[in-house]
């Protein structure tokens, strides 16, 4: 629901890992076609026999390069099809982005599905005409109807996005700093960056200046009461800066007045 952003160090990426970190997850999770999710999916990772496996949620903007990359390279009709449908469906979502959830879920229902429907029809169909070559249109093919389910789970629930950009945005402010950063050091150390990372990239999801929020976080921290931290994330710290004293957080040490917990976030 866009409350914060979150990043997690692990020293491989593996099935096993995947499993470990969604242990007990029950809900919706929004990835790129990765096997090292398939195990995820299958239901690995369920705390008990009850428990449901998580629900994969596919990414229509992986989908859309698959074509886009057999439409540049071999200027294919159908693959210049695909994109114009798939154009339709983003064109719907960006028109519905600032609706209730329910309201968008009704729509999707009502308009978006039809043409989802139609869209695998027609791909298995073009499918099997190049199933029998090699190229990208038919990896393009292939991969659409391999994740037709997850492609269509956006259909059930409003709060769903039809992409995964909104996490490749995030990540990518640290793909590129790897080229720079080269070593964190140690496991201990990158840890600590993920850490910092979330709390840089929660800070921009909700429009604040990362530099200034953590100066003034770091100068509230030794006062602030540890079972109340969650104030001091970037959602809240807005308001949470509205309650304190402007001149006692000016300075750069010395006493702080803590305000009394909200009871939104205390409930």
């Amino acid at each position: 629901d866009q409350d914060h952003v979150f990043f997690e160090y692990q020293r491989k990426q593996n099935s096993g890992v995947i499993c470990e970190m969604f242990r007990g997850f029950e809900g919706y999770i929004q990835a790129d076609a990765h096997s090292v999710y398939d195990a995820l999916f299958r239901g690995e990772a369920r705390s008990s026999p009850e428990s449901k496996a998580p629900l994969e949620v596919g990414c229509w903007s992986h989908c859309r390069t698959k074509f886009w990359e057999a439409a540049t390279a071999t200027k294919e009709p159908v693959a210049l099809e695909a994109l114009l449908r798939i154009r339709k469906l983003f064109e719907l979502e960006e028109k519905w982005q600032k609706l209730p959830p329910v309201r968008r879920l009704e729509l999707r229902q009502q308009v978006a599905s039809k043409l989802v429907d139609s869209f695998f029809e027609w791909v298995m169909a073009r499918h099997e005409d190049v199933k029998s070559t090699r190229g990208l249109l038919r990896t393009a093919c292939g991969y659409a109807i391999r994740q037709k389910d997850a492609l269509r789970r956006y259909l059930a629930d409003g709060r769903l996005k039809i992409t995964n950009n909104h996490s490749e945005r995030a990540l990518r402010a640290i793909a590129v700093g790897r080229k720079a950063w080269l070593f964190c050091g140690s496991d201990d150390h990158a840890t600590s960056a993920a850490n910092l990372l979330s709390l840089v990239a929660s800070c921009k999801l909700h429009q604040l200046d990362p530099e200034a929020y953590l100066a003034e976080v770091i100068r509230v921290m030794p006062y602030w009461p540890r079972e109340r931290y969650i104030e001091l994330a970037p959602k809240y710290w807005r308001n949470t800066r509205a309650r304190l004293s402007s001149t006692q957080l000016a300075h750069e040490f010395g006493p702080l007045d803590i305000p009394a917990a909200e009871q939104a976030i205390r409930s």
